[in-house]
């Protein structure tokens, strides 16, 4: 079989080189449904080449160039053999189709009820498009601004306001709405729930009864009482510290009292066990597994991995928590990474039996930092109190570099909100009156939505420990992001401290308690990783923690 072509001149034999494909930029394009691209690349040494197109096995195209078009949103991926009698070269370029060019625009908000002179900024994001939008706002179908994305709202009359944001350009339009309900100070129904009212604890340690919703913060007073005691300094505080030495049930009650022309309450009753500290203690048998043995619960925020069927590992089909959990605990047993998302995004495992609290670190959790690309998340670690084999006791923070600073927020809560069409930032709001986006990167990730598929509600609150943003930009142009590390104490992080060849090493000494206090545990049977950053870098994404591997350093 011929193989090369060659001719003998005065004795000097001279080869054909094989065929050379030059693809533009890194090969990828995108298009619009239903409209064509044309991919025609440079040749070298092509001259009388035989050229073969294939998409899925089949061949589609035997010319120079190829012009693809499709019907449906997707990845498609097609490679190009150029052959010649000197030899073949192939190339594989990728194209992106994607939705026509229109708008889209959500509202990162639920409907409220306020008073008379609330101030509420409403944010409105956009799906990124080639042609910008005009946004428009309307209050009761009157137009009240132009050409912003966010408005700020201030009623001095009683009533119901619609807000509506509508983006626009020349492929459509679409608009997303809020209802905001005005009325008199003294005419705002207290709201005032729990998300329980069975808890139970260790004796001496504090436990932190907490409301799930309260939506005044003043013209309220609060009454509690402990086994029948009224608890003089706890009065008057939305919230409780329990702390008791003494085993057994004790009845927590507290009423809320506001006016609306006449005295309106709201009462709630607590049950509160109190547990010898040990009593449901498994020890380590010689069958027992160092690495962790079921994950209990994942439960991202919003992420560029999260629903990403190429990279992450993702098969569309996780619609239940069930569902979430077997996949992150499927890429775990195969030391995938798992990504947690943005702020708040967290995983919880479970070990066979308790993890001692012995000298130095007790517990190993691998991640995938690197020098300049830390993605830190803190770790909280939980007992079995109660000895039902599940996740419902108290969480206890490990406490690391940037506890006890100024700049790290506790009990930081952001809320997201599902998109209302695919390919949308997915929008938030947080605690402290600040809002932003996970930004949707279309270029490396086509999952219809980072929201998770498993998440029913149109919003969901995850909340934390927050630790302030280190990521910069060190070329100055949107190039070269860099995430430095945290000193110690985080996973995911590239501290010379505890991380050695991506592991960051934990220890259970370094437990604190709801008022920061240290707090000895003497084992432990639950941990928790949890994204602690709320920033992005550019065009890398939203910072999220990755979790490779949880196990115990066994001593």
């Amino acid at each position: 079989m011929v193989i090369a072509s060659s001719c003998n001149r005065d004795e000097v034999i001279t080869t054909q080189p094989a065929p050379e494909i030059i693809v533009e930029g890194d090969g990828v394009y995108s298009v619009m449904v239903g409209e064509e691209v044309r991919l025609a690349p440079d040749y070298r040494n092509a001259e009388g080449a035989a050229f073969e197109w294939v998409i899925d096995d089949e061949v589609v195209g035997t010319e120079r160039a190829y012009i693809f078009m499709s019907e449906e949103i997707g990845e498609y991926y097609i490679t190009l053999t150029v052959t010649t009698e000197a030899g073949s070269a192939s190339e594989e370029m990728r194209v992106d189709v994607t939705a026509h060019d229109t708008p889209a625009v959500d509202i990162a908000m639920n409907d409220i009820t306020v008073a008379v002179g609330y101030k509420q900024r409403i944010t409105a994001t956009l799906r990124k498009t080639e042609e910008e939008c005009e946004v428009t706002w309307t209050i009761n179908d009157e137009e009240v601004a132009k050409d912003v994305t966010s408005y700020d709202f201030e009623a001095t009359e009683v009533g119901t306001y619609r807000i509506v944001a509508t983006a626009a350009n020349h492929h459509g339009k679409a608009s997303d709405s809020v209802t905001i309900t005005v009325v008199n100070a003294e005419d705002l129904n207290l709201i005032y729930e729990f998300d329980t009212t069975e808890y139970h604890t260790v004796a001496g340690r504090t436990l932190l009864i907490r409301p799930s919703h309260v939506n005044k913060s003043e013209g309220v007073t609060y009454n509690w009482t402990l086994d029948g005691e009224e608890q003089g300094a706890e009065t008057n505080r939305a919230h409780y510290l329990f702390n008791s030495s003494e085993v057994g049930t004790h009845t927590l009650e507290v009423k809320a009292t506001t006016y609306i022309n006449e005295p309106i309450e709201v009462s709630h009753t607590f049950t509160i066990e109190v547990i010898e500290e040990g009593k449901y203690r498994r020890e380590r048998t010689a069958a027992s597994a160092s690495v962790f043995s079921e994950v209990v619960e994942y439960m991202p925020a919003p992420g560029q991995f999260i629903g990403d069927m190429k990279t992450a590992g993702f098969t569309g089909e996780e619609l239940t928590s069930d569902d979430a959990a077997t996949y992150a605990e499927g890429r775990l047993r195969q030391n995938n990474w798992v990504s947690l998302g943005a702020f708040g995004g967290y995983i919880v495992v479970a070990f066979d039996h308790s993890v001692e609290n012995n000298n130095g670190a007790d517990i190993a959790i691998t991640g995938n930092s690197f020098e300049g690309s830390s993605e830190p998340g803190v770790v909280w670690v939980m007992q079995d109190e109660n000895g039902n084999g599940m996740a419902d006791d108290t969480w206890y923070e490990l406490a690391g570099s940037e506890t006890g600073k100024g700049t790290t927020i506790q009990e930081y809560e952001v809320t997201y909100y599902r998109p209302t069409s695919s390919g949308m930032p997915v929008g938030w709001t947080d605690n402290n009156g600040g809002s932003g986006t996970v930004d949707y990167l279309a270029s490396f990730h086509n999952q219809p939505s980072y929201y998770p598929t498993w998440v029913t509600n149109s919003s969901y609150t995850l909340r934390g420990t927050r630790l302030e943003a280190r990521n910069y930009d060190r070329s100055g142009n949107g190039s070269l992001w860099v995430q430095p590390a945290y000193d110690w104490g985080y996973v995911d992080n590239a501290s010379n401290r505890d991380c050695a060849e991506g592991v960051n090493s934990l220890d259970i000494d370094n437990a604190i308690d709801i008022l920061g206090k240290p707090i000895k545990l003497e084992y432990i049977d639950f941990v928790k990783i949890q994204s602690a950053v709320q920033s992005k870098s550019g065009w890398v994404g939203e910072l999220s923690t990755e979790v490779c591997n949880i196990c115990e350093i066994v001593q």
